[in-house]
């Protein structure tokens, strides 16, 4: 089992304030008073032109996989009553499909199975089987508006899994394919370990599935082992075989994940399977956060419309915990640091105009944009901004001084926001009474190595012309 999450960490890094967390040492920026200016054309953006005309990254639909791939996380358990909030919240963001796991795995599966379809949601609900007329009956009535099959092609999972040629495979998943079709159901055939299969062996059997009426093909990197330009020539020649729709599934084995999920829409992929986190076998599949944080970048009116961007750090909350896991502190858009600024250069201009340094605006999320003005790489531009919030008044000369002076003690010892601030209101108490006290309550040492610090980064400022 992996380690639990700690709990204290939960309660800053993922904290439930809506932002990404209490950041000592930082100072938050209103978004509302220093919003991102009207976007103008990326030239390094998604535009669709003759040759992109197969591209669905502004069509694309997801397939939510937190309770099917999901659940086979090492730390895993989700009782039925977790799965049908998680299923809820999911549903609610907007997914177009929420994928289960497979209700033959177990009685309860089943019942959970069950229980969710009963939930009347908007999104489809699909269940993930083996091919195998067993398992299709069981499927086909629970309840389900789709039945995703999968079979592995490759020669290691032929040999070593299920020991089944590719006749025994195609002529298997025709007969599924018509038993689920005569349902009334949406049914997928996806081949698992497609990038480690012969590739006439899958063009055969795409073909021959298209031909019977599946709704959609999955090409599945069950390894993780493809790169976006394979992924793209790929689904590139697939797009030419078939009429249906093309799923992908990604593993995260060597963190390709979500720009290979980006590739296969470029190159004509309908769909896109995903999980809260990224959590799944190993160490996952294209995680939910992070999809949007891409999809954002290339279309962010369809993503914007399409999805409640702000709810995903709730959904992420609730299966981190469901998990007992940290949210990273870099992770996609909710991660403790994602929207975090600390070198002088890039205050100054996040200040200005927050294009400079972010390419997503944190609040179409619902998150918080921080400055780290406590520390050795501060600039001004920060502490003039912190001196504002402080309603403590000083001019761009006075700033600067007092920078100087936060960083020399910062050179010294790592100092938090509130040595920053003391830092601040002793420097204006100074200015205003005409005294020179300590604007720390340092020791002797501290207090030599401070006078020094204060000394060379004058010198140098001067020597160099550089404003600190």
């Amino acid at each position: 089992m992996c380690p639990g999450a700690d709990p204290e960490l939960n309660g800053q890094a993922n904290g439930a304030n809506g932002t990404n967390g209490d950041h000592p040492g930082f100072t938050g920026i209103e978004t509302r008073q220093n919003p991102h200016p009207a976007p103008s054309r990326n030239p390094y953006g998604h535009n669709v032109g003759v040759t992109d005309f197969l591209s669905n990254v502004s069509r694309f639909q997801i397939i939510e996989s937190t309770l099917r791939e999901g659940e086979q996380f090492a730390n895993a358990f989700f009782d039925t009553e977790k799965k049908i909030e998680i299923a809820r919240a999911l549903d609610d963001f907007g997914v177009d499909y929420i994928e289960l796991t497979s209700p033959c795995a177990s009685e309860q599966s089943r019942a959970d199975c069950e229980a969710i379809c009963k939930l009347g949601l908007k999104a489809k609900i699909l269940t993930h089987i083996r091919c195998h007329m067993d398992d299709a009956r069981v499927a086909v009535e629970t309840g389900v508006d789709g039945v995703d099959v999968v079979i592995g092609t490759s020669s290691y999972l032929r040999e070593h899994s299920h020991g089944k040629d590719m006749t025994y495979i195609k002529n298997a998943a025709i007969e599924v394919i018509q038993f689920v079709k005569s349902k009334g159901i949406e049914i997928r055939f996806s081949s698992e370990d497609s990038f480690r299969s012969d590739l006439v062996d899958l063009l055969s059997i795409y073909s021959a599935v298209d031909k019977v009426g599946v709704q959609r093909v999955g090409i599945a990197d069950t390894v993780g082992c493809a790169s976006p330009r394979q992924v793209y020539e790929l689904v590139r020649v697939l797009r030419g075989v078939v009429g249906c729709d093309i799923e992908t599934h990604f593993h995260n084995d060597t963190g390709c994940a979500i720009a290979n999920a980006y590739c296969a829409l470029e190159a004509g992929a309908t769909h896109i399977d995903t999980s809260v986190l990224g959590i799944g076998e190993r160490n996952g599949i294209t995680p939910l956060g992070g999809l949007m944080a891409r999809m954002m970048v290339a279309d962010p009116e369809y993503v914007k419309s399409k999805y409640k961007l702000e709810k995903i750090k709730d959904i992420e909350d609730l299966v981190a915990e469901a998990v007992q896991v940290n949210i990273p502190f870099n992770n996609y858009i909710t991660g403790f640091c994602a929207f975090t600024h600390k070198a002088g250069i890039h205050a100054k201009a996040i200040l200005n105009n927050p294009s400079t340094y972010e390419i997503i605006n944190p609040a179409d999320f619902g998150m918080t944009r921080y400055v780290h003005f406590a520390s050795r790489l501060t600039g001004w531009n920060a502490i003039k901004s912190r001196a504002q919030q402080l309603k403590i008044d000083l001019t761009d000369t006075q700033c600067k001084e007092c920078t100087a002076k936060i960083k020399a003690l910062a050179d010294i010892r790592p100092i938090a926001v509130d040595d920053a601030d003391s830092v601040i209101r002793a420097y204006h108490r100074n200015l205003k009474s005409g005294e020179n006290k300590p604007l720390m309550d340092l020791n002797p040492e501290e207090q030599a190595q401070f006078a020094a610090k204060e000394k060379e980064l004058a010198a140098e400022a001067q020597a160099n012309g550089v404003a600190l």
